[in-house]
């Protein structure tokens, strides 16, 4: 027998071991493969010079001013803090005569993120200290040292070092950051790499994945692959470089057998997928993409087969500002098809908080971005990382000139494994987009075997579409592919044992599937995310100043058409309304308005809502000040120009500040903050007049809304619609509707129940609310409550509570004279401890499907837990409305700013705050105002009017005091009319893009029917044509003269169920 025989079948586990040992950092470094991984290695002065300036406070100053400063001597062991402080060293470095011919590198490890600048001012790439598996401290000084009869090479490099890492400054990955985190500089040297050992080194990684399976899943390839990688670590020789190119030639018997055509093919792609913020600020965020990308710019010079992809234009326009020789770098790896611009919109956005203007607008911005500075547009629409996918996103990446969709974030269902990888997504309208999601699930590939093994073995529609996307690179914090993974990737292309793997574009990925598939499978309906339902709620005041934003830039931007139509010497504002956009999309990024991200992004996300908020108002009175010119201050006025921006009549209670109780003939001045109550009727689109001194005749013309004071302590508010009973704690103990006799609250339940549960997830703490937390709840209880405003257009009660063991809620229950909605409006003091609030109402309704307001439509969920699927949607997201209807009566449950429901038989709630303390240790803390609303109607939820109520509970009518006398406020009666289609809803109106003259009008259908509206306009139009949202044109209109009572023209559309039309009207001429 053979003494030196190898037995590794014998024994695969310690062969493993050994393996891992002879590539590690451990005790034998100095005589394993590690120890020959270096050809020379220098620090310290001469070769190293180091010296460092400290920027002031959190500022982050730029190389020009960053040169200018006093720098410091210092050395290995400096430590870089506070968190996130700036540092730039100036590192002077004179290569030794012993490097001459070889490459040299710099190793730099600040233990934290580094940009390398040259002496001219050039960012070269970025720096990833620490120890880590996303760790990239090198730098290439030169490829080629001085020969010794030269001069010695003498090198200024700057390093603009940011105290934070790829994670932030927290001890745990979610943790809330430490404000006084500090990193220490490691190493600074001078180093020669032997690549042959790194190749060695690589040649290994794969090898040992390979094995990793024995012995419990053997292979043939699996066991040759250990038997290779064993008999290269026999051959190896420390010290003898001969030693290493027979340890190769071994590997490379392995890696030289090929696999078959047949084989799956992987498409890889690299990426680093950027978080435009989460753990760290906007601001940090630039200085990522500069680092990131620039690296990768650097390993396409090295690499020419490599492909690089990355998404969010917001973040290319970052670049382009504030690092211009960089993006023209990038312009040029654009052209050459190395470095792919992709995803189609501003920002990768959360899908399911945003409204359907927003989703549109971000599809606008995006591709009119991609193509103005890439010169064409993106056909795969990217959102790997997003908690969950809206219903009619199918039809809008169509609409935006895209086809194709690529995420990855369902394989994180907690309950259910989503059923597909490749497969047809029908949205709302039944528009469909070839869809993926990469089977190795992750966006963060390592270029691991196991990890192309998954792209085939966890591919579940393998009998339809033999191929894969697999995307790989450091993420999230950005940083992307390193060196390792490149040399990785060649190893891997084609060797039997795995996949084939190519450099591809996505769309090389996508067209092939399209040409190639069999009949692949569907999907119909939204793509619900069973995790992170928690971020419906979380940050609850960046939602609402989301919610806010969305309806005044809507506001801005329609009072700015009329105004132009009506002043010639108007100028629409488009430069202004598109940087708000662009702002406003820039917070509905998938970590900001979730509410997932540390406390310092919600300050810069506050900052910029404030900003765009303070804007938006001075726009809109810009407008209104040209279509009401007569406007006067309360004391003077003779009556209101009443601002309807919806398209349809409104009747309603507004309170006007300002008005006496005498002026004009005001009915009713509200006892809660002492503002005078005026009944208003308004056309559509609209600029109305309102008479004050008609205001007594008016009143007289509705039924008055009263107060009823029971013995029990409950008061009953009652108009000629409704009779809500209000118990003494508070509750909604009866809710009758007059005209019907019929009872919705069922006898011995309530609404208006305040219910506060234990909020305790198993991880992911702003982000997730578990199933289990329903089991642990307590009610709110010992209320008081206050009758304050009586009618006869306003009757409201005041009631007040104390909530947990620190916090309160205070809230006016109203009634109008006008209408049969119940108003809660609702003041809380919170501060809470991992708790949620809820508030639940209990209906005399049954029905197994409830309905929620989605982008630009409405689905339905089961109201039952039957299956694990129906029970996963314990938590679900809705706009502006709920609604339980069941043949021939229903209620929904409006709000202004909140978004997670849940329907449970007859029992619908709405989650009202949450108290998460991670990543954000204050999430939420503080006071809050947030409204909501119960609405009866008969007829099932498609033959109601609760889009109109909704649109109206969201949108108050505004108004201007003006003397009636001085103005014709009758020429500004409904700009834009539809009719015969109640289901039909004039969404926006806009300018258009091109030619601010032109008008683009948006319109959907709203609750799953066909459709055939008049769309009539009295602005003067030339011609009529519908567009996609890129406002391209699609297909002529014949303008025929408006349905009356408006004097103009008008165009007839039909809808499909669902379907988004948007109309465009060119400007006349004449």
């Amino acid at each position: 027998m053979d003494r030196h025989m190898s037995y590794v079948q014998k024994h695969p586990n310690m062969t493993k071991d050994r393996l891992a040992h002879f590539m590690s950092n451990n005790l034998l470094q100095d005589v394993n493969l590690r120890a020959a991984m270096y050809d020379g290695r220098v620090s310290g002065s001469p070769h190293v010079k180091l010296e460092i300036w400290a920027a002031n406070g959190l500022e982050r100053p730029t190389f020009a001013e960053a040169i200018k400063q006093e720098y410091k001597p210092a050395k290995v062991g400096h430590m870089f803090g506070p968190s996130w402080a700036s540092h730039w060293v100036r590192a002077t470095l004179q290569i030794p005569e012993e490097f001459a011919g070889k490459e040299v590198r710099l190793l730099f490890n600040p233990s934290c993120e580094a940009m390398v600048w040259s002496e001219a001012g050039e960012p070269l790439q970025g720096i990833t200290g620490g120890n880590a598996i996303d760790m990239h401290v090198d730098h290439i000084v030169t490829k080629c040292a001085p020969q010794a009869s030269e001069p010695l090479l003498q090198v200024v490099l700057y390093l603009e070092v940011a105290s934070n890492g790829m994670f932030g400054n927290g001890n745990d990955v979610i943790a809330a950051p430490k404000p006084d985190r500090q990193f220490e500089l490691k190493t600074a040297d001078l180093v020669v790499y032997n690549h042959s050992a790194w190749a060695m080194f690589y040649d290994l990684q794969i090898l040992k994945d390979l094995a990793a399976p024995l012995p419990d899943t053997p292979s043939v390839r699996a066991w040759q692959a250990l038997a290779t990688a064993n008999a290269m670590v026999n051959a190896f020789e420390l010290g003898d470089p001969d030693s290493i190119a027979e340890a190769r030639a071994i590997g490379a018997q392995f890696f030289a057998a090929k696999g078959g055509e047949a084989n799956h093919q992987v498409y890889a792609i690299g990426n680093c997928h950027i978080d435009t913020a989460w753990l760290w600020p906007y601001d940090e965020t630039k200085r990522k993409i500069a680092r990131s990308w620039s690296t990768q710019m650097d390993y396409m010079d090295r690499y020419p087969e490599y492909k690089f992809a990355a998404s969010q234009a917001q973040q290319f326009e970052w670049l382009r500002v504030l690092y211009p020789t960089l993006f023209e770098r990038l312009k040029e790896k654009v052209k050459c098809g190395q470095f792919i611009p992709i995803g189609a919109t501003w920002c990768e956005f959360d899908a399911n908080l945003p409204s359907g203007e927003s989703l549109v607008r971000q599809f606008l911005l995006g591709q009119r971005y991609f193509e103005k500075h890439f010169g064409e547009r993106s056909k795969v629409f990217w959102l790997p990382d997003t908690f969950g996918y809206s219903s009619q996103l199918p039809q809008i990446v169509r609409l935006a000139g895209a086809k194709y969709f690529f995420t990855q974030k369902l394989s994180w269902n907690s309950i259910n494994k989503f059923p597909h990888t490749t497969f047809r997504w029908i949205g709302l309208d039944g528009s469909q987009v070839l869809t993926h999601m990469a089977p190795s699930e992750t966006y963060v590939a390592q270029v691991t075997a196991n990890e192309l093994v998954d792209s085939l073995k966890k591919h579940k529609d393998i009998a339809y579409s033999n191929e894969s996307l697999y995307l790989y690179g450091n993420g999230d914090g950005g940083g992307g592919p390193l060196e390792a993974m490149m040399e990785r990737m060649r190893r891997v292309e084609d060797v039997d044992g795995l996949p084939r793997v190519k450099n591809a574009h996505p769309n090389e990925f996508y067209e092939h599937v399209e040409k190639t598939a069999k009949e692949l499978v569907a999907w119909k309906g939204e793509l619900y995310f069973e995790l992170h339902r928690g971020t419906y709620t979380s940050q609850a005041l960046t939602k609402k100043y989301n919610r806010q934003c969305e309806f005044l830039l809507r506001d801005v931007e329609m009072l700015s058409v009329i105004a132009q139509t009506a002043d010639s010497g108007f100028a629409y504002p488009a430069d202004e309304l598109t940087r708000m956009w662009q702002q406003v999309c820039l917070n509905q990024f998938h970590d900001v308005i979730p509410g997932s991200s540390i406390e310092i992004v919600y300050k810069d996300s506050t900052a910029i809502y404030e900003e765009v908020v303070a804007s938006a108002v001075a726009l809109k009175q810009q407008a209104l000040s040209v279509l009401v010119a007569s406007s006067t201050d309360a004391l003077h006025a003779t009556g209101l120009a009443v601002v309807n921006t919806s398209s349809w009549a409104r009747t309603e209670v507004i309170a006007v500040p300002g008005l006496a109780q005498q002026a004009g003939g005001v009915q009713q001045m509200s006892k809660r903050d002492n503002v005078a109550l005026v009944l208003a009727t308004v056309p559509g689109c609209s600029v109305h007049p309102v008479d004050l001194s008609a205001q007594a005749a008016a009143v007289e013309q509705v039924a008055p809304v009263c107060v009823i004071r029971e013995e029990d302590g409950s008061v009953v508010l009652q108009n000629a619609f409704v009779a809500a009973r209000i118990s003494a704690d508070g509750r909604l103990t009866s809710l009758l509707d007059l005209q019907q006799q019929r009872e919705l609250v069922p006898s011995g339940a309530s609404g208006n129940v305040l219910e506060l549960y234990d909020d305790l997830p198993i991880y992911w703490d702003a982000w997730d609310i578990e199933i289990y937390s329903q089991e642990k709840v307590r009610l709110v209880e010992g209320a008081s409550i206050t009758v304050v405003d009586e009618g006869p257009l306003v009757a409201s009660v005041a009631v007040e509570a104390k909530v947990g063991k620190a916090s309160s809620i205070r809230q006016w229950i109203s009634l109008s004279a006008s209408s049969a909605r119940l108003d809660f409006d609702c003041g809380v003091d919170w501060h809470e401890n991992r708790k949620c609030l809820k508030v639940a109402f209990t209906w005399d309704i049954y029905s197994d499907q409830a309905t929620y307001e989605t982008q630009f439509g409405v689905v339905q969920r089961p109201t039952h837990r039957n299956t694990t699927w129906d029970m996963a949607k314990f938590e679900v997201c809705a706009h502006k409305f709920a609604d339980l209807s069941e043949y021939g009566y229903g209620v929904a449950l409006l709000n202004d700013c909140k978004y997670g429901y849940s329907t449970l038989a007859n029992t619908m709630t709405l989650s009202l705050l949450r108290s998460p303390k991670a990543p954000d240790a204050n999430c939420d803390m503080g006071q809050h105002s947030f409204r909501y609303a119960v609405y009866p109607h008969t007829g099932m939820f498609n033959e109601s009017d609760v889009v109109r109520e909704a649109y109206h509970f969201n949108v108050a009518l505004s108004h201007l005091p003006v003397d009636l006398g001085a103005t014709n406020l009758a020429a500004l009666s409904s700009f834009f009319a539809l009719d015969n289609a109640p289901n039909v809803v004039l969404d926006s109106v806009k300018a258009a893009e091109d030619d601010t003259h032109d008008v683009v009008v948006r319109l959907y259908e709203a609750y799953g029917g066909h459709a055939r509206t008049i769309l009539s306009t009295s602005l003067n139009v030339g011609a009529a044509y519908t567009t996609n949202i890129l406002e391209e044109k699609e297909a002529d209109l014949e303008l025929r003269p408006a349905v009356a009572p408006i004097q103009g023209q008008s165009v007839t559309l039909n809808f499909r169920p669902f379907q988004i039309v948007t109309v465009r009207f060119s400007a006349n001429s004449c």
